[in-house]
């Protein structure tokens, strides 16, 4: 089987549009703009032949339309989607558990309800490329040593949402959309000043971006070492917590929802 190539195309500021591409057909995950994606499939000679969504959010979905209107006439592009959420051009809304299998590429896709940052808010899991790695693309729900604000879901369901994630296969290439990796490793040193191995990754992420290298994707084994939002129920982290904030934390929940606040305010 041929192998598969996952590249990251760089939109706006700080978003990126995933391509999954056979070197013939490409999938884009989260189109917020199409130009970068038009301009990316032409210079490699790929032709678009699916759009994932993981949530509503304008810079997740408005490149939808006219990636649409640029189609051949008469093919129709297969759009999919989070049911609970209102989108445009959705030909397929998803739940979780359900199946996603696309031809060119080959690719078959569980979903996963993952609610939080939006209320219908899915993922894509991909158990397996032709080389064995799992992939999960997860939108703004997790991110490279952070996860989404909470915009319409509660601590508990992004919690609950974050513990699925981090459940998976730890070689998981963990494929978010965006590049807030370095701002992430600051309050994540915050939380826990004492991880080696978060100290590390903040030396190599730098590097990464100096050369103007993505630092996605990362892996959920990576996540669950560096990410303090999946380390909620770590005592370094509840004990930093504590004292930063002057708040008892009796627990992983607390601890999250303590912590989704700081960070909304970090700086």
């Amino acid at each position: 089987m041929n192998s598969l190539e996952y590249v990251p195309v760089p939109a706006f500021e700080d978003n990126y549009i995933w391509l999954v591409s056979d070197g013939r057909n490409a999938v884009a995950v989260d189109p917020g703009e199409a130009a970068p994606v038009q301009a990316y499939l032409a210079k490699r000679g790929w032709r678009l032949s699916a759009i994932l969504l993981t949530h509503h959010h304008r810079d997740h979905v408005g490149g939808v339309a006219d990636l649409l209107k640029g189609q051949e006439q008469g093919r129709d592009l297969p759009v999919y989607g989070p049911a609970g959420e209102s989108i445009e051009h959705l030909t397929d809304r998803l739940s979780h558990g359900e199946r996603v299998s696309i031809a060119e590429p080959a690719l078959e896709f569980t979903v996963l309800d993952v609610p939080g940052h939006t209320s219908g808010h899915i993922a894509y899991f991909q158990a397996a490329d032709p080389r064995g790695t799992p992939h999960v693309f997860c939108g703004d729900t997790l991110f490279a040593c952070g996860c989404g604000r909470l915009f319409e879901g509660t601590p508990a369901q992004m919690l609950d949402s974050l513990d699925s994630l981090a459940a998976l296969p730890g070689a998981t290439e963990v494929h978010c959309a965006h590049e807030y990796t370095l701002s992430n490793i600051r309050f994540a040193l915050a939380c826990e000043p004492g991880n080696a191995e978060l100290q590390a990754w903040r030396d190599e992420a730098a590097a990464r971006r100096a050369r103007n290298v993505p630092t996605l994707p990362t892996t959920i084994a990576h996540e669950r070492a560096v990410n303090p939002f999946l380390r909620a129920g770590e005592p370094a982290v509840q004990a930093t917590l504590a004292d930063a904030l002057h708040e008892a934390v009796p627990d992983r929940l607390t601890a999250f929802t303590l912590m989704r606040e700081w960070k909304n305010r970090f700086r």
